[in-house]
């Protein structure tokens, strides 16, 4: 982990353009080479940033960041105040809770229920950046990696969205698809997700552990 604090100008191109005005700011750099803009507040979320996998360029006062898409990211610098690194090691990632890890659980054991044909290849399959709930085969033999949520938010699109880019780098996984599951997908969540081609499928626990929902249908 690289952490800078500078007085500095941030230019975003690609999609859309945007630009951050001078102030001081926090530029995270990830082992896995996300670079993530953050002020002093707001939470977790950063002004501005750029997932993995992407090509971090240094010149002298200024950083450039790019990636196969065309998205440039641009940090003028105009004083750096601090600048270290952290080695951090592994993380083992976030340990769900009971529901969440039983939801999962009963997927790997009937991944069908998610799609006509689909099969699992491994439960919590490893990758450098952490574990894929499950990796499964479709019907046509194409990859899907399927994130598990017990409530779909847009923290764990960008999770997968990283799964995601990491495994379709390796040419006997690729190409991969991703599926996202939950009991409850946010609206903003599942927008996200859509944009990014990747398929929302809300699952009932209840009916998953084999027991009628409480929850009247229409049909």
């Amino acid at each position: 982990m690289r952490l800078v604090i500078a007085k500095c100008t941030v230019d975003y191109e690609g999609r859309l353009s945007a630009h951050l005005p001078e102030a001081v700011r926090l530029i995270m750099v990830k082992a896995d080479g996300c670079v993530a803009i953050h002020a002093d507040g707001g939470a977790y979320k950063p002004l501005n940033w750029m997932n993995a996998p992407n090509r971090l360029v240094e010149e002298e006062g200024h950083w450039r960041v790019s990636n196969s898409k065309g998205e440039v990211l641009t940090v003028s610098f105009l004083e750096v105040i601090s600048d270290s690194a952290y080695e951090m090691g592994v993380d083992p990632g976030l340990q769900k809770d009971g529901v969440e890890a039983h939801i999962q659980e009963l997927l790997a054991e009937n991944p069908s229920v998610l799609g006509d044909g689909l099969r699992l290849i491994r439960r919590e399959f490893p990758t450098e950046i952490g574990p894929v709930d499950l990796l499964c085969k479709d019907q046509e033999g194409i990859t899907v990696a399927v994130e598990v949520k017990r409530r779909g938010e847009i923290d764990g699109v960008e999770q997968l969205t990283r799964y995601l880019d990491f495994l379709n780098r390796d040419s006997e996984l690729s190409p991969v698809k991703g599926l996202y599951v939950a009991q409850e997908i946010k609206p903003q969540a599942r927008v996200l997700a859509e944009d990014r081609g990747i398929e929302c499928v809300v699952v009932d626990y209840d009916e998953l552990r084999g027991m009628e929902s409480d929850i009247l249908k229409l049909f």
